[in-house]
């Protein structure tokens, strides 16, 4: 049997599914494009939870807010092009305990660490206690894998299908 890989993107996508010999309901189906779609620019909507751990899609679209962890996270660019501005935080603003990443309420204190441009399958490290901020020209579509936390919007009844 021949398999075809088809890349998905934020424009054109067709919904995945899975054959199995089992009961649908024992699993959940979502697809990240049509959750990016019909969700807010920079909402970090959990697409797969494991315990505390979580993959969060986000549509990246213009310029973001600021956020912080206080454990390493990464992304991965999923759809068009993706800037991640870095500050190295002053210790008066890094994350004192906790889980998963929390926004700034406005601009990050400290020095500047750069920035990465990032497309398509490109992976970038969100280092614990580092500012970072996605920004894009056009819309485009970033998972992130992290912890849950502050920032984590849970809509599981709305993404899921059986």
């Amino acid at each position: 049997m021949a398999y075809q890989t088809v890349f998905g993107s934020l424009d054109s996508y067709e919904k995945g599914t899975i054959e199995l010999n089992d009961d649908l309901k024992h699993y959940a189906f979502s697809n990240i494009f049509e959750v990016a779609g019909k969700s807010k620019p920079f909402e970090r909507v959990a697409v797969a939870k494991n315990i505390e751990y979580v993959a969060e899609v986000t549509k990246v679209d213009g310029q973001g807010p600021w956020y912080v962890a206080p454990h390493d996270e990464f992304a991965v660019v999923m759809d068009g092009e993706v800037e991640f501005n870095f500050v190295k935080l002053d210790p008066a603003q890094a994350p004192a305990g906790g889980q998963g990443a929390r926004q700034l309420g406005g601009q990050p204190n400290g020095q500047k660490m750069g920035k990465v441009r990032a497309r398509r399958g490109h992976q970038v490290l969100l280092p614990a206690g580092a500012a970072y901020q996605l920004a894009s020209s056009k819309p485009s579509v970033a998972i992130i894998q992290t912890l849950s936390g502050p920032v984590t919007v849970e809509r599981w009844s709305e993404i899921c299908t059986l």
